[in-house]
């Protein structure tokens, strides 16, 4: 009960997606689940440091990864924040929590070349699927946008006219993002084939598949992981480095960090910070060119 409790909060007060206020059930309930198959019943607002840190032993016996554990933690962590402001808990026993520790890895954004030789290669079948999978890619990489973004995207919110696009980002937040020509040109010959194919359409959304179903999150990382396979050997290929390539290489060619903040839906500037790492081979030529001993 206290559980649907803070998933209301989540949803009403916070406004969080769908995907993200499930996470957080997930977590809450496998904790549940825990502390009263261990320890005689007890309830989940009951819980001390200790049955926490077994739960934790737990997982990672089981074979979670550290950044898995912590991502679980933080969610307990705002679960108890809410009966402290509920007054339903005095003080949470995660106050004193360190998070494991976890390695960060470094996500590399695919080069220009290898994005350019993909979209104007033939690799796409002449079909619907491969047109969709070409808008797809193309779409990700001209505006930035997050994997849900794409997929939740609604027709109406996009103007062709006016090339740009209204985005519903994280906790319902809007931002728009101007269309360049190339991109606006393949969304009108995708929609005109969509339209062509697709009779009745029961979604206000741009992306639907041939049965005029709307996308699946798998097959979106599939279109994009499949399809990089055959020009880039990075081993990470996934929309978000599409995302990743956007940014890095607007802040490569000059773009205010700012500017790219608020294509990017980031609450704060430390969050587009992450993409502002300049490549060795960027770094090189400045060093070439002003570097005093370089001539």
């Amino acid at each position: 009960m206290i559980i649907n409790k803070f998933i209301d909060y989540l949803n009403l007060e916070k406004s969080y997606s769908p995907n993200t206020t499930k996470a957080y059930y997930t977590d809450l309930k496998d904790f549940e689940n825990f502390s009263k198959s261990n320890f005689d019943n007890i309830n989940i607002e009951d819980c001390n440091y200790s049955i926490i840190r077994s739960w934790i032993v737990e997982l990672v016996d089981n074979g979670n990864s550290n950044r898995t554990v912590n991502r679980k933690i933080s969610s307990l962590k705002s679960f108890f924040k809410f009966l402290i402001k509920t007054d339903s808990i005095k003080s949470s026993p995660l106050e004193e929590h360190m998070p494991l520790k976890q390695e960060k890895k470094i996500q590399v954004p695919f080069s220009k070349e290898e994005i350019t030789s993909l979209l104007d290669s033939d690799y796409f079948p002449d079909t619907y699927k491969g047109l969709l999978q070409k808008t797809i890619i193309s779409f990700f990489y001209f505006t930035g946008v997050r994997r849900i973004e794409l997929i939740e995207l609604k027709e109406s919110n996009l103007d062709l006219k006016s090339e740009t696009v209204k985005v519903l980002g994280k906790r319902n937040k809007e931002r728009l993002i101007p269309l360049l020509p190339k991109i606006s040109i393949l969304l009108q010959e995708y929609i005109s084939e969509r339209n062509s194919i697709i009779s009745n359409i029961n979604y206000d959304l741009v992306f639907l598949s041939k049965n005029g179903d709307k996308l699946s999150e798998k097959f979106v990382y599939r279109t994009v992981s499949n399809y990089f396979r055959l020009v880039s050997s990075k081993s990470k290929k996934a929309p978000h480095i599409l995302r990743h390539s956007f940014a890095t290489h607007l802040i490569n060619e000059g773009a205010d960090i700012n500017s790219v903040k608020e294509l990017l839906g980031h609450a704060s500037l430390s969050a587009t910070q992450i993409y502002s790492h300049t490549s060795m081979k960027k770094i090189k030529e400045v060093f070439q060119k002003s570097h005093p001993r370089a001539k």
